[in-house]
């Protein structure tokens, strides 16, 4: 499917920012659409240099229908995919229909052969179907709308899919699941690309939460949690206040004034995971930001984000990026950790 081409390699090299190319089929998501648009290019640098261009394509050029009242005149065809960095597929119509195993329009087909292999590819939502048809998903961990993903597990079962996540990445190919999951799949690469604050600014601007952990489970025939006096707003925030310092979940919980058994159901409900599981995240985050923008050894940054020793921080880091903490920092400041 995606085979590199001089012409790729010639037109990535002049590109001056990441290139994303959204290729949309009739039926697109008008939001899916705007997600990727949104977000990307409103991530730059200090100097408030856009870090991404973003162009929509389709297999020709013209109007192209959507699933509400309204249609989007897509400029590009699918040509531009050659000088793409990364593509994004996101859901259409036709998805929602019954499925055949390697059901793939000849246009779709065509234009998916454009991307080159360098090429980063990433669906949103029933958008995995498309890459599952086209082979990409062989071998890789993969999820989709829950109320999808049997089905695509029962028409590729050479794909792991996961129905419990928000988004995979693996190995360069990346999925979603529903529509808002897309944003999280977003944040997620341009957090990749260019380090938490980054990613954070873009959130901030978007009004929209900075991280929600790619292995937090969907929101399944989950009832809406009124939040009350009785809410875990306080032991998040007081948590925040001190991620250096040792905290147990009975302290978390006093400062909620509830039970821990009180405690750890009301997290699941309001944040979709546990109280340690969010504080390790949280410490998870603040160590990034200091290995992306201070030269502290490890050891020390480990104390400040309440990991306690460089080991146990090392460990979490490869859990949860796959990387250590010197790659990390390797990747966004190019100095030994």
């Amino acid at each position: 499917m995606r085979v590199a081409t001089g012409e790729a390699e010639e037109a990535a090299g002049a590109q001056a920012v990441h290139r994303v190319v959204v290729f949309v089929r009739p039926g697109l998501l008008p939001m899916e659409l705007g997600i990727v648009h949104r977000l990307f290019t409103t991530a730059c640098d200090d100097s408030g240099r856009p870090l991404y261009s973003v162009l929509t394509c389709a297999s020709a050029p013209g109007e192209v229908a959507t699933d509400t009242d309204f249609s989007v005149n897509v400029p590009h065809g699918p040509r531009i995919l050659r000088s793409a960095d990364t593509v994004v597929v996101p859901a259409a119509l036709e998805d929602y229909g019954p499925q055949e195993r390697g059901r793939l329009a000849a246009p779709v087909r065509a234009a998916l052969d454009l991307v080159p292999a360098t090429a980063r590819l990433a669906s949103i939502c029933t958008g995995s179907f498309v890459l599952a048809a086209a082979g990409v998903l062989e071998g890789r961990r993969a999820t989709t709308h829950w109320k999808s993903c049997a089905e695509l597990a029962s028409l590729y079962p050479e794909v792991d899919v996961d129905p419990d996540v928000l988004y995979t990445d693996d190995r360069g190919v990346l999925t979603s699941a529903g529509v808002a999951a897309g944003i999280d799949l977003c944040l997620h690469m341009i957090r990749a690309d260019h380090g938490a604050d980054v990613a954070n600014t873009v959130a901030r601007g978007t009004v929209v939460p900075p991280h929600r952990d790619g292995g937090q489970a969907q929101y399944i025939d989950r009832p809406v949690q009124q939040v009350d006096d009785s809410s875990t707003a306080a032991a998040r925030t007081y948590a925040l206040q001190r991620l250096g310092e040792p905290l147990t979940l009975e302290e978390l919980a006093g400062q909620a004034a509830m039970s821990v058994r009180t405690l750890n159901r009301r997290f699941r409900q309001e944040t979709g995971t546990t109280p340690m599981q969010w504080l390790v995240r949280q410490r998870l985050d603040y160590a990034r930001r200091l290995l992306e923008r201070g030269d502290e050894p490890v050891d020390r940054v480990a104390a400040r984000s309440g990991f306690g020793t460089g080991t146990a921080m090392r460990q979490h880091f490869r859990e949860v990026l796959g990387v250590s903490p010197r790659a990390y920092r390797n990747t966004f400041r190019g100095g030994p950790a």
